[in-house]
């Protein structure tokens, strides 16, 4: 682990300076001893309120309250509107009474709730009208009010939102005419095997467990073949088996986020990109880490970069003979895979010959909605939590991710799994999602200070060994994947890659989103992608510009990507000799509970 006092008296200045301007110590242990009961008072809160600040929410309430006030324009115009869509709603509701045709409200393209058929009928579309008005309503009322931040505009916007989804006529068996025709179909065993569902999540939630894990690593999914050929403290090397006669001199090192078990790249073997990869003649590693603990708090985002890629780098140089490797980084694992690119890049050190990304970000300037969760006060907050136990528990931000989709993820599944007698589906992406994972507190604080709040590795701002990495000293071919659908690396900020280095760039913009969009095999139905490269002294072509420009092409991405790494694969030869093993695949580390 490093010392701080590695760091030249300069940058320990700098970086100190860089904290107490922001109004508070990097780690909340540094502080006096009295503002421990601060940190443990909140860590307590945190458990109340699902981990988002209150005062947070309280700062953008009262940022769009305080202007409404001083814009009495705007209220003029939403009392006007509040004046109109009653009208409306009473044309309609009249219309719908006596049969007559209405134009109604249209919701939004994702939103399913109202397309069931029993849902035009009287007075079910008359409930559905209201709501939809009343969302809309609520929408203009939020947003576009002068003055506000955009930030607290967005929190506004998104709460009031949430608020609303709440008492949406779907929810209710009252009102929901769906719902009462399976009841009354049922004799009402559709609302006892549902309370029988709402029971068994309420006893896992206060007991602190997630959903239930169905397929298990090493059984139903990572399976495979291959062995651990490494480890330390935070991760453990698999090297999976060859699988061809012949395989490529240059290896591929896979570097998954750490927020995630590694094996979403390794689920069924119908699904698997390591399969896939190892059946056209790759020599895939992939690394494993560790699931932390308590034990674990002062692990650093510098670490994770050393213990994990530096360390693994060392590994396959070592076992293969290979002077260069292709690098592969999803979601987390591709921004510190860029740190290390760019470090090594500074250094001369040129073991690399490729870098791939994965839904990940290096620009964070523009997450999506992720944002609406990040800022100075839910960042402290957050790190009050991890304060008191050493580590974040993904299940302690789970709240926040379903909040994002809660049409999807909260209310339509309530409504399936509780009113309506339709249970989950079990399969191995759920089960993957349901496996969760820890972050240890130090670097999680770091990544959230320097990545989201700080934004220094596009500003080349990141200290690595005491000196700061710039992404424009990358040089090697760059693959960078966004996904359309993604809420936690949105594509138009993966596509920021492009402006950000000085290199050969191929973009390529897949259906889907953050998971289902990277696992996404030949075969799998309504996929499509587009695809360009952007030379390293081409002019800059806008997102949108590319997205209008780029032929959309139907199926899997992963043929386009192997093409593209096989080029720089270098030529076929027998597999290198076999390293020592230190265990079957998966390993320990991804059993980890």
């Amino acid at each position: 682990m490093n010392d701080p006092t590695d760091i030249p008296a300069s940058e320990q200045l700098r970086e100190a300076s860089a904290w107490q301007g922001r109004g508070r110590p990097h780690y909340p242990e540094a502080s006096a001893a009295h503002a421990h009961i601060d940190l443990a008072l909140n860590a307590w809160l945190g458990r109340m309120t699902g981990y988002i600040s209150p005062a947070a929410l309280a700062a953008a309430w009262q940022d769009w309250a305080a202007h409404l006030l001083l814009s009495p324009a705007k209220q003029m115009e939403l009392g006007i509107q509040a004046l109109t869509d009653a009208g409306q709603w009473l044309r309609y509701s009249t219309a719908a009474m006596f049969g007559s045709a209405a134009e109604p409200v249209r919701p939004l393209a994702q939103d399913k709730r109202f397309s069931d058929p029993l849902w035009h009928a009287w007075p079910y579309n008359q409930l559905s009208q209201g709501f939809l008005l009343s969302q809309k309503w609520w929408h203009r009322a939020t947003s576009g009010v002068r003055g506000v931040s955009p930030h607290h505009s967005d929190v506004v916007t998104f709460v009031a939102r949430q608020m609303l989804d709440g008492f949406a006529p779907s929810n209710f068996i009252a009102t929901n005419p769906l719902v009462q025709q399976v009841t009354f179909a049922s004799g009402g065993q559709n609302l006892v095997h549902g309370a029988l569902r709402a029971a068994g999540d309420l006893r896992r939630a206060l007991g602190g467990a997630g959903a239930p894990v169905v397929c298990r690593p090493g059984r139903d999914v990572a399976l495979t073949p291959g062995k651990v050929v490494m480890a330390n403290h935070l991760v453990e090397l698999i090297r999976y088996d060859p699988q061809t006669p012949q395989v490529h001199a240059v290896p591929l090192l896979i570097v998954p986020a750490w927020i995630m078990k590694y094996y979403i790249l390794d689920l069924s073997p119908h699904n698997s990109l390591v399969r896939y990869m190892v059946e056209r003649g790759h020599t895939v590693y992939m690394v494993s880490w560790k699931n932390p603990d308590a034990d674990d708090r002062d692990l650093s985002l510098e670490d994770y970069r050393r213990l994990g890629i530096m360390a693994s780098l060392h590994a396959v140089v070592a076992q293969t003979g290979a002077r260069r490797i292709n690098a592969c980084g999803y979601c987390l694992g591709g921004t510190l895979l860029a740190i290390a690119a760019a470090a090594m890049a500074r250094d001369g050190d040129k073991r690399l010959a490729s870098m791939t990304l994965l839904a990940a970000q290096v620009d964070f300037t523009e997450p999506g909605e992720l944002s609406l969760f990040i800022d100075d006060s839910q960042v402290a907050f957050l790190e009050a939590a991890m304060w008191q136990q050493g580590y974040l528990d993904t299940r302690q931000m789970a709240g926040a991710f379903q909040l994002l989709r809660s049409n999807d993820l909260i209310w339509s599944r309530r409504l399936r799994h509780y009113l309506l007698d339709i249970p989950d589906k079990d399969n191995d992406l759920a089960s993957w999602n349901a496996d969760a994972t820890r972050m240890p507190y130090r670097m999680h604080a770091d990544y959230l200070h320097r990545m989201f709040l700080r934004n220094s590795l596009a500003s080349a701002r990141y200290l690595v060994d005491g000196n700061p990495v710039a992404l424009t000293d990358i040089h090697i071919p760059i693959f960078a994947v966004g996904t359309m659908t993604d809420h936690v690396a949105p594509w138009r900020s993966v596509y920021k890659i492009i402006p950000l280095s000085d290199t050969d760039v191929t973009f390529l913009l897949t259906s889907g989103g953050h998971n289902a969009g990277v696992v996404a095999p030949p075969g799998t139905q309504g996929r499509s992608f587009q695809i360009a490269t952007h030379a390293h002294d081409a002019p800059y072509v806008a997102p949108d510009t590319w997205l209008a420009v780029n032929e959309l092409h139907q199926g899997s991405w992963w043929p386009a990507w192997e093409s593209w790494l096989a080029r720089r694969a270098g030529p076929l030869a027998p597999p290198p000799a076999p390293a020592e093993s230190l265990g079957e695949a998966p390993g320990s580390y991804v059993l980890q509970p």
